[in-house]
């Protein structure tokens, strides 16, 4: 399993979910690509993300499973892994 995690520095949002994220990392097995909405702008660009942030994009294989956007709870991130 492979996630990209796109996120701002500037973002409030995003601050408070990369906390959370890095507790389901530690606990499961879990890649992740952290790209920056500024910084890797021309990365981004290539998902299609809009302005709300911040963008988990569960990927199998490379090909895109769903997605979760915006601020979330631990148990809501682990669902968003967990479904079939």
């Amino acid at each position: 399993m492979k996630v990209i995690k796109i996120t701002a520095m500037w973002c409030s949002a995003c601050i408070i979910m990369n906390n959370i994220w890095e507790k389901i990392v530690k606990d499961n097995d879990i890649e992740t690509i952290s790209l920056d909405y500024d910084f890797d702008s021309e990365e981004v660009e290539k998902y299609k993300v809009g302005t709300v942030l911040p963008v988990f994009i569960l990927l199998d294989n490379d090909k895109e499973l769903r997605r979760i956007i915006g601020e979330h709870s631990k148990e809501e991130m682990l669902t968003f892994l967990e479904e079939k």
